[in-house]
């Protein structure tokens, strides 16, 4: 079996007992030390998590560019398959989703985490979650001193409502391809605006209080978080859909002033960034914030990194990995 390729290697992790299979990216300067020499200040590693039952490839290979391309900027990236999930060993879990917005990853995150930044002399990582993904990260994220930032790609914060009905999945349809059903759609959703407006800041009844409390616990610590949002369903190219409740205004206020989050709108992209203006928008927000945030001790290795995004989105061999449709990412119902 091949473990290495360009900038590529295969690697395990112990994952609390529970082995872990990753891909490590190394960075594109070739003085990053050895595992067990001593850290270059600053320069964390960047870990990828799965983003619901995805692979750690993610919809397109969309997560092998992204760390193909952090690497190249100069920072060491990983991505690696949860238990139970991809190539790691594990049972897979028969309510995924349920386990996962109760922190269920929580505990063996930050164990990879440790084991990471003491294998490859690190500071510290930075997490990066996709959807579900965002969720077991800020769980991590908020109870492990080796976090020391956090990008977070379509989080969510609500507890999914139960499954709609088959008439229900049939009438969305209809309002989605029919004029007249668009048109009651739209009104339907001003309906639920005004009723949101009339409740003031307060979430809804299905938001994930577990989670916010984490999300509380984690920005007053003032690490850095990079927030990316794509339109909804219904508003791709605009803003978030009328009608939800807005949990990224929320989650921002409730950071207060002196936190370090930042917060961006990605017009163009969706659910799983995996579109060609999804990629390359997140390719240019990570840059910009891990550069802001964890400046390298030379000019040279960000300028490689953001001269390759200049030149174009940075093209790589898919891994032999199979990976799964963006619909599959996560139910993001009852907002």
């Amino acid at each position: 079996m091949l473990e290495s390729i360009g900038n590529r290697e295969l690697i395990a992790l112990d994952g609390l007992g529970v082995r872990l299979q990753g891909t490590y990216h190394r960075p594109a300067d070739h003085a990053f030390p050895l595992p067990g020499s001593d850290p270059i200040a600053n320069r964390p590693g960047v870990l990828f998590l799965n983003s619901l039952s995805l692979p750690r490839a993610a919809s397109g290979d969309s997560a092998v560019r992204w760390a193909d391309f952090v690497a190249e900027l100069g920072y060491p990236a990983f991505r690696i398959d949860l238990p139970g999930l991809g190539d790691s060993a594990g049972d897979a879990s028969t309510d995924l989703l349920d386990s996962i917005n109760a922190g269920r990853f929580e505990a063996v995150t930050a164990a990879a985490m440790h084991e990471l930044a003491t294998r490859f002399a690190l500071p510290g990582m930075v997490i990066f979650g996709h959807c579900a993904g965002s969720v077991s990260a800020l769980y991590a994220g908020a109870s492990s001193p080796d976090c020391k930032g956090l990008i977070l790609l379509d989080p969510y914060f609500h507890l999914p409502q139960a499954k709609r009905s088959p008439f229900r999945e049939r009438l969305s349809d209809w309002a989605r391809r029919s004029s007249l059903g668009t048109l009651l759609s739209n009104l339907y959703d001003r309906v639920r605006n005004l009723r949101l407006s009339l409740q003031g800041e307060a979430p809804p009844a299905n938001a994930n209080t577990q989670l916010l409390n984490r999300w509380k616990q984690v920005t007053a610590t003032r690490l850095p978080i990079l927030l990316l949002q794509a339109p909804g369903i219904k508003a791709q190219g605009s803003k978030p859909r009328v009608g939800e409740f807005n949990y990224i205004d929320y989650v921002v206020k409730l950071a207060g002033r002196k936190s370090r989050v930042s917060a961006e709108f990605v017009e163009g992209a969706d659910h799983s960034f995996a579109n060609r203006e999804g990629r390359a928008a997140v390719q240019r927000h990570i840059a910009a914030w891990l550069v802001s945030h964890f400046p390298l001790p030379g000019p040279s290795l960000n300028v490689r990194g953001v001269s390759a995004l200049r030149a174009g989105e940075t093209q790589t061999d898919s891994e032999n990995t199979q990976t799964a449709p963006a619909d599959r990412c996560c139910a993001l119902e009852g907002r």
